[in-house]
């Protein structure tokens, strides 16, 4: 009267938080590897100069005080992030779209970059981007030359919060 019976079917385990394991029906679905390396840090500054802009605009943000003053940092740093909306739109794209630093340092960083972004001229901007990111792809430290080396805007502090 009681046979034994075998029932059959695809599970899968989840994981929970803190290590728990979940039993889930049916095959795993493939997960979505993530690429390996992190966003370069000039890249997320230069994300966050342009929501930045945009909430200033719009009038969400009052002002860079305010930026400061919710984002725990100076006027002073604010304003060196939003400098960077002032990059010609070339450069904004190939700075949004750097490869991901596999381990180490960023091969630019913001402080190369601020005083080319104070150059009004988009045509010097884009001489002075294509000698820093040569000489950093080339394997030459690009934070090896100073700022000024570029020819470019002898006070990076200032910029739109000043």
């Amino acid at each position: 009267m009681n046979e034994p019976r075998t029932v059959q079917c695809t599970v899968h385990f989840e994981r929970e938080a803190r290590g728990r394991k979940r039993v889930e029906t049916g095959a795993e679905q493939p997960s979505l590897a993530l690429p390996h390396g992190r966003v370069p840090r000039l890249a997320r500054f230069l994300a966050l100069a342009l929501r930045l802009e945009a909430q200033l605009r719009r009038g969400v943000l009052k002002d860079c005080a305010e930026v400061a003053r919710l984002g725990h940092v100076t006027r002073a740093r604010v304003s060196q992030i939003l400098t960077l909306v002032h990059l010609a739109p070339d450069i904004q794209e190939a700075i949004l779209f750097l490869p991901r630093t596999q381990r180490g340092r960023d091969p630019v960083i913001l402080s190369d970059v601020i005083p080319i972004a104070t150059e009004v001229d988009w045509k010097k901007q884009r001489r002075a981007w294509r000698r820093l990111v040569g000489g950093a792809r080339s394997g030459l430290d690009a934070r090896a030359a100073p700022a000024a080396a570029n020819g470019l805007g002898s006070d990076p502090t200032m910029g739109p919060c000043q």
